[in-house]
């Protein structure tokens, strides 16, 4: 428990530095900078030196630069959502299990949240017509979802796979981080300039609007959640909360602590996300939810129905 109090702490921590620095957390930025020079110089490398792969499938990335939630997941939901034959390959963070694992085969379930990380369940419980597959192995992951008879993949958070020839969709964070720099001195994972290399840059307002409401509400919630930058909740939340606990991302919850916070604040239920949600079946705990949908604009949808007819009638032509 202490060490779990502990990592909590830790996180916190990081995310303010990242994404909210005083005047201690500038200074720490410009400490660290020669260190942020050499992994921008690592960065930028590895790109130059990458060529990209054609895997015989069409692949499209939604991806971001930062560390931290931008709104991937719910984006590729809504993306893959219309897509006939349709796999998500992602990495499967946080989760306890190691290699490849096949989370959902077009809609059964094969695993726990425990083997297959959260995002990875919760891909598996909204996408029930879809493959899911984790894979540190970005590349063998998209082979089996292709041997498996998928027919267009989704890759959760592949920008970065530069080996891997596909279209890129990346999400610009709104604001940007108040630190641009590259790890540890800023939260990027490549240079901010990597725009460049996107097929489309989008941003949360003007290409995608969130749309929340609470199902199952109560007079007294809690809101419990592990997601990366959670302040992007704010705006959404209801007015009858009783107190607030953020985790680290990925965070895998115990009853026993849920369990203690419904009592020390005599609440009527927990308050989760869906990502939240997944982690607790089966706890026999009262919850509430933050429905999330997202709005997405036509001329997205049409960017990706258009590469998909595209890499079609290239593939029929070769």
């Amino acid at each position: 428990m202490l060490a779990r109090g502990f990592s909590r702490y830790l996180y916190t921590k990081l995310e303010r530095y990242m994404y909210r620095p005083g005047f201690g957390g500038y200074l720490l930025a410009g400490l660290l900078l020669p260190f942020s020079l050499l992994y921008t110089l690592a960065a930028v490398l590895k790109r130059a030196f990458s060529t990209p792969k054609e895997m015989g499938i069409p692949i499209i990335s939604i991806g971001n630069l930062t560390l931290g939630g931008s709104g991937k997941t719910p984006l590729t939901i809504a993306l893959a959502s219309p897509v006939k034959h349709s796999a998500i390959v992602l990495r499967g963070y946080k989760r306890h299990s190691k290699g490849m694992r096949i989370v959902s085969h077009w809609g059964k379930i094969t695993c726990n949240v425990q083997e297959s990380g959260d995002e990875a369940m919760l891909y598996a419980k909204m996408l029930p017509n879809a493959l899911v597959i984790v894979s540190e192995d970005r590349i063998r992951g998209i082979l089996k979802a292709k041997e498996l008879g998928a027919k267009a993949v989704f890759l959760d958070d592949g920008f970065g796979k530069a080996s891997i020839k596909k279209f890129d969709i990346l999400i610009r964070p709104t604001p940007p981080p108040p630190l641009p720099f590259c790890l540890p001195s800023g939260p990027y994972r490549e240079p901010f300039w990597a725009y460049r290399y996107a097929d489309i840059v989008i941003e949360e307002g003007k290409d995608f609007v969130r749309k929340v409401h609470v199902e199952n509400p109560t007079s007294a919630m809690v809101l419990v959640t592990a997601i990366a930058n959670p302040e992007r909740l704010n705006p959404f939340l209801p007015t009858n909360l009783v107190a607030s606990y953020t985790f680290p991302d990925h965070y895998m919850y115990t009853k026993k602590e849920l369990s203690i916070l419904l009592e020390r604040h005599q609440a009527t239920s927990l308050l989760v996300t869906h990502k939240d949600a997944v982690k607790l079946e089966g706890l026999d705990l009262p919850l509430s939810l933050l429905e999330l949908t997202l709005s997405v604009s036509p001329s997205l949808h049409n960017s990706i129905t258009t590469y998909l007819h595209q890499y079609s009638a290239q593939t029929a032509k070769n």
